[in-house]
């Protein structure tokens, strides 16, 4: 494979995660690895958001892309040589410290180099396997869904309990999202005084009544 590389700075806020995502995106499709955009892009949200909450907002930091081999490598730059990321044993249902689990079960390894005035933290794909899947079937409906996941996971990163199987790792990644939005959403209505069963049924009928009219 020849070698290619891709670096950039950033300042830690939290509106820069979707920023970065979209530029790994871009980088990797025109690298030819698309299949590795959903995991990276997920780990990069990670290494990111753990500098904006545990060395802070506003911290100047830097991101790179490199290949070579059979290995793609993430390295995420920040200067505090003090708060290393730490990988937490937490529960499916945990509001916090899931951040290096997630990026332990979807890269094949990761790690952290100290220097004196900084650190970097790393993570490496294997190279070659495919995990991509179908693509959305052009519906207006199933791509305003894909966009919404695709923010919603830079909000609230979904468990890490994945099997590292090729092709499935953006499906469980995906179906863990969706579990993740639809309770919120549950606890939105029912913060507001709505019938969360009522709503649930109303949009499982205004769904199959969809599929019907289309055939699907």
């Amino acid at each position: 494979m020849t070698r290619r590389s891709w670096d950039v700075a950033f300042t830690a806020h939290p509106e820069e995660v979707a920023r970065l995502r979209r530029a790994v995106e871009i980088h990797l499709k025109a690298w030819g690895l698309d299949d590795q955009v959903d995991a990276v892009q997920l780990c990069v949200s990670e290494l990111v958001s753990n500098i904006v909450t545990h060395v802070g907002v506003g911290t100047p930091a830097s991101l790179a892309l490199s290949t070579g081999g059979q290995r793609l490598r993430v390295e995420v730059h920040d200067p505090d040589s003090r708060a290393l990321p730490t990988l937490v044993d937490a529960e499916a249902d945990a509001e916090g410290g899931r951040g290096m689990a997630l990026v332990a079960a979807l890269a094949d390894r990761w790690g952290v180099q100290v220097y004196d005035d900084h650190k970097v933290t790393w993570c490496e794909f294997a190279v070659g396997a495919s995990t991509a899947t179908a693509a959305p079937d052009g519906e207006p409906s199933v791509e305003r869904a894909d966009a919404l996941l695709d923010v919603y996971a830079t909000l609230k990163p979904p468990a890490c309990s994945y099997d590292r199987e090729s092709g499935r790792v953006r499906r469980r990644v995906e179906e863990e999202s969706v579990i993740e939005m639809i309770t919120d959403f549950l606890r939105w209505l029912r913060a507001h005084g709505c019938d969360a069963d009522e709503v649930l049924d109303r949009a499982q009928s205004r769904c199959e009544a969809a599929l019907s009219e289309s055939g699907g």
